[in-house]
């Protein structure tokens, strides 16, 4: 049997750590827009901690802890930095190495290091510090880490511990004897809540292999002898020894969201023994296994450095928050843990962007997993009374907008996922739709923001300016993520045979009619007595619209993408449409409600045009290298995105489970499904470059349609694809081989 390849060696985990050079990037993009803010990340995936070298030594909003252009680095963080975001680390700790002597204030022990000395693989990373002699080395496993740092000259060597809390909170505990340090980071909400306790802490235990320390504890530049320190600023622990050249010295971290117990116990089953190769050994091949369910065949090695990057980092989130015993902190409560009685739960859902296409990837490769999710979304709606809308740090938050738990449930439901309560899920989901959360409830961030308005109207008008939010107003953005969360209720609705709020949801699920102007053939803002805002600026971020202009967001119907050809005049008109947001250089990749436009034109008589325009955006959008992402990663999604198109099809309505075709960028795919199924996609390519459909055959027969359906493709099998350098402008251009939507085509 052939040996697998080595599919670890083409991720680039610095990619995404500097600041976009994508052109969709640089004309649409603001602030923190530009930075995919991706790290490092060393761990496994879906794994509770990341490990990442620190470059920006804080917990602070929208600051991830590394930056390419940085060049001081503060030392090695077990991170719970949300990947690819604009949020904020937590409950994270930082252990430095420095030689000489003893420095507690970051500036004063900052080391400066070059990308020529680094190595950066999702297992494993080393860089060295020549201010300090050190050539440093991590690996990691789901919960813990082993790092080791080599001396090059005989010295003194310190390991500082530090938490990494911005309120000055936080503790720290030196033995010196037996070589350990442990403590503690409280955790902080955001948004809904900003700045109260999260109801958890980051717990952490780090043992050195060599005993026999100086040790003390250190509150900024003040160190002392004393063995324990709390709730002091700039808090930390060191512990000192003598090195001889070319010693290394061995230490091994354990963390946890529950308790110091369990941070050991996680350590101890992770971790057992000091053998820093067979642990990278060991970490490698789950990397290896995990990227290995999709091998692709290309002459192009960059193409594959890309993709599987993105893999990569469609993995880091949501995040694994249970012990190895299953014991995991109470959603939204106040120190109290419960333990599973089985599987795993998970916490940290940037649910506003994953539940497009970063979640439907692995209810493809790993339904198991997604079962996990949704119970652990579950638990959080039992524990918190209301199912969270974008549940991170284990709270409530209301970031973004739109009910999309709602909309990634219904999804996995639909696919026949259902290893879960769905009686259950469904109260909770119905909850979010149906009903209104008490003042204090509300403010807390539970339930749908401006949901009395939206039922009242139908949409959400401009005198709502939904201010207990930290996104306020965005109203027509609103009224449009709704009414793909209805459609998505609707559909569980139907399966259960609860026909009266199938029909109610159905119908509010049409809603985009009552903000799209006939007028200007766009969405606009409205008031509550019908009269549209003025002035219509289509191609200028409003404050009606989330993140975004009134043309982009138009095309934010997934769930009706006939009916909204219907009101702009029939399909020829919606591709005119299309046509215009892609000519006028008005698409934005960045910013996710767009990332199913290219797929659009799958509902019209011009499907290559869907070909064209992703065959560019990958191009143009994906690169090689550290700025190689259009805007913030945002837990995954916007490399799921890569994924999908780089595959050859793409879930623009996930809850339909129907995957629109593009053209697959490489020669040839091969996807390992559940129970032993793979999936085989490949390309016979008439010229070099050629990116055009002529033809289609599944399982060795003529398919006509221009989209998969989730049911065939889980069946495993091959999917043929000839592809031509001139577009095809026969091929599944007639209404017949076209998705389905609310609306008949």
């Amino acid at each position: 049997m052939a040996q697998a390849p080595d599919l670890v060696r083409y991720v680039q985990p610095l990619a995404g750590t500097a600041a976009s050079t994508t052109l969709g990037a640089l004309k649409h993009g603001e602030g923190t827009e530009h930075l995919a803010n991706t790290i490092p990340a060393v761990g496994t995936p879906f794994g509770m901690t990341q490990w990442t070298p620190q470059t920006r030594p804080s917990e602070t909003k929208c600051q991830a802890p590394y930056y390419f252009r940085d060049s001081l680095l503060t030392g090695f963080r077990a991170s719970h930095w949300l990947s690819g975001s604009c949020t904020q680390d937590y409950g994270s700790v930082t252990i430095m190495p420095i030689t000489g002597r003893l420095r507690t204030q970051a500036a004063a022990y900052a080391a400066g290091f070059s990308h020529r000395t680094e190595t950066a693989t999702p297992a494993y990373y080393q860089v060295s510090l020549p201010k300090y002699r050190l050539r440093a080395e991590m690996t990691a496993t789901p919960r813990c880490a082993m790092l080791q740092f080599t001396a090059e000259q005989a010295d003194s060597l310190y390991v500082l511990v530090a938490p990494n809390s911005d309120q000055g909170q936080g503790f720290v505990q030196v033995n010196a004897a037996k070589g350990e340090v442990w403590g503690y980071n409280p955790a902080h909400r955001i948004y809904q809540g900003w700045g109260q306790p999260a109801g958890f802490s980051g717990y952490f235990v780090v043992q050195l292999e060599r005993r026999g320390a100086r040790g003390g504890t250190f509150s900024g530049g003040r160190a002392s002898g004393a063995l324990s320190l709390k709730d002091q600023k700039d808090l930390g622990a060191f512990l000192g020894f003598k090195v001889a050249k070319g010693e290394t010295l061995r230490l091994r971290v354990g963390t946890s969201f529950s308790s110091l117990e369990g941070a050991r116990r996680n350590l101890a089953a992770e971790v057992p023994g000091w053998d820093f190769a067979a642990l990278l050994a060991q970490n490698k091949a789950v990397w290896q296994k995990a990227l290995g369910q999709i091998q692709v065949e290309t002459a192009l090695e960059r193409d594959k450095r890309i993709f599987y990057t993105a893999m990569y980092h469609t993995m880091q989130q949501p995040r694994l928050f249970n012990d190895v015993d299953g014991t995991y902190p109470v959603f939204a409560g106040n120190y109290q843990n419960k333990k599973l009685p089985k599987g795993n739960y998970y916490d940290d859902f940037s649910m506003w962007d994953i539940y497009r296409a970063e979640l439907p990837l692995y209810e493809i490769l790993r339904p198991a997993l997604v079962n996990d999710l949704v119970n652990s979304l579950i638990l959080k709606g039992q524990q918190g009374g209301w199912l969270p809308i974008f549940p991170c740090w284990n709270s409530y938050t209301s970031a973004m907008i739109g009910d999309h738990g709602t909309a990634f449930i219904a999804s996995a439901y639909a696919k026949g996922i259902r290893g879960y309560d769905v009686p259950a899920a469904y109260r909770l989901m119905r909850q979010n739709a149906f009903d209104q959360a008490g003042p204090a409830d509300y403010a807390n961030g539970k339930g749908r923001r401006a949901l009395p308005s939206y039922l009242r109207y139908g949409f959400v008008p401009l005198e709502d300016s939904v201010q207990e939010a930290f996104h306020k107003k965005e109203q027509v953005s609103r009224t449009l993520e709704y009414g793909y969360d209805d459609y998505a209720l609707a559909q569980v609705a139907k399966g259960l045979g609860k026909t009266a709020d199938y029909d109610t949801l159905t119908k509010r699920a049409q809603g985009y009619r009552r903000v799209f102007d006939p007028t200007v053939g766009l969405v606009r803002g409205r008031h509550a007595d019908g009269r549209w805002g003025a002035p219509f600026r289509p191609d200028v971020r409003e404050p009606y619209i989330t993140e975004g202009t009134p043309r982009q967001y138009t095309f934010y119907v997934p769930q009706d993408v006939p009916g909204l050809a219907r009101l702009m005049g029939g399909p020829a008109r919606l591709e005119a449409a299309l046509d215009t947001l892609f000519t006028k250089n008005e698409y934005w990749h960045g910013n996710e409600p767009g990332h199913q436009i290219p797929f659009m034109y799958n509902y019209t008589a011009a499907p290559w045009k869907t070909q064209q325009q992703v065959r560019r955006i990958l191009a143009e959008e994906y690169s090689d290298g550290p700025g190689g992402l259009s805007g913030n990663d945002d837990a995954g999604q916007m490399s799921a995105w890569y994924v999908f198109a780089a595959l050859g099809f793409y879930p623009l309505d996930p809850v339909s489970g129907e995957y629109l075709l593009c053209a697959p960028l490489f020669a040839r795919t091969s996807v390992q499904l559940p129970a032993g199924k793979r999936l085989e996609i490949i390309s016979h390519r008439a010229s070099p470059g050629a990116q055009y459909i002529a033809a289609v055959r599944w399982n060795g027969r003529p398919y006509a349609r221009n989209f998969l359906r989730h049911a065939d493709l889980m069946q495993g099998g091959k999917l043929e694809l000839d592809l031509q350098a001139a577009p095809a402008k026969k091929w599944a251009s007639e209404k017949q081989s076209w998705p389905s939507g609310l609306s008949a085509n």
